[in-house]
């Protein structure tokens, strides 16, 4: 397998990445090093399955109003208070405003058709295709503006005579080949049209077949490897 010494910004800067904080430059030169150096692989892997719960862990808490009103003191001073008159002329002035304002939003929604968005899969989406015992670990990350999934095999191999063939399982389908492995450690896979619409829900697996693959459409050797899909 292709890899380079690791150094503790490697491990920071898989952090930012499956955290998202990467500039776009940064998150492309990232990427450009996960399919030559597996151990990045192995740190978005950890970072994603560490961090993959974070949010669930953290109560949802709302601040006291008197923080909002320390904060709008800090970004624009006090406030000083408003006389009667003074405040009747603002409400005047604003009631009329939001009239005029509200007519003008009216009108652009009846000019304006709904925009329909298109259905994609995510941004990102990763895999850690893995055996019970680790023998066998491949990491499957995919970026929907490329539709390539970029694979690497960061522990085991093919058994002398054998190949590792990929699977994509959908609830209730039959397994879809996604091609043989290679022998090396990285290689991208094209996904076969429709497929990414789908592939957060997808279950990946890794099976043991003879030279070129199953010529059954379904694997014919034993089921090495399986991992779901998540969304980073």
């Amino acid at each position: 397998m292709t890899s380079t010494s690791d150094t503790p910004e490697d491990g920071i800067l898989a952090a930012e990445y499956v955290l998202r904080l990467l500039s776009p430059a940064e998150e492309a030169a990232f990427e450009a090093r996960l399919t030559l150096e597996t151990h990045l692989m192995d740190y978005v892997a950890f970072w994603a399955s560490r961090l993959s719960g974070l949010n669930d862990e953290i109560a949802e808490t709302t601040p006291p109003s008197r923080t909002r009103r320390q904060l709008m003191a800090r970004l624009f001073g006090p406030i000083e208070p408003l006389s009667f008159w003074q405040r009747a002329s603002l409400w005047q002035g604003l009631s009329f405003a939001s009239i005029v304002l509200s007519g003008f939003l009216a009108l652009q929604m009846l000019q304006i058709p709904e925009p329909t968005l298109p259905a994609g899969p995510k941004a990102l989406l990763i895999s850690e295709i893995s055996a019970e015992d680790q023998s066998l670990r491949v990491l499957a990350i995919y970026k929907a503006n490329t539709n390539h999934l970029e694979i690497a095999r960061t522990a085991g191999q093919a058994a002398p005579g054998r190949v590792l063939e990929l699977w994509a399982i959908a609830e209730g389908a039959a397994p879809v080949s996604l091609g043989v492995l290679p022998e090396g450690a990285n290689t991208s896979v094209i996904l076969p049209e429709g497929m990414s619409a789908q592939l957060a829900s997808l279950t990946l697996a890794i099976s043991d077949e003879p030279p070129g693959g199953s010529n059954t459409g379904a694997p014919t050797g034993a089921v090495l490897a399986v991992g779901q899909v998540s969304e980073l």
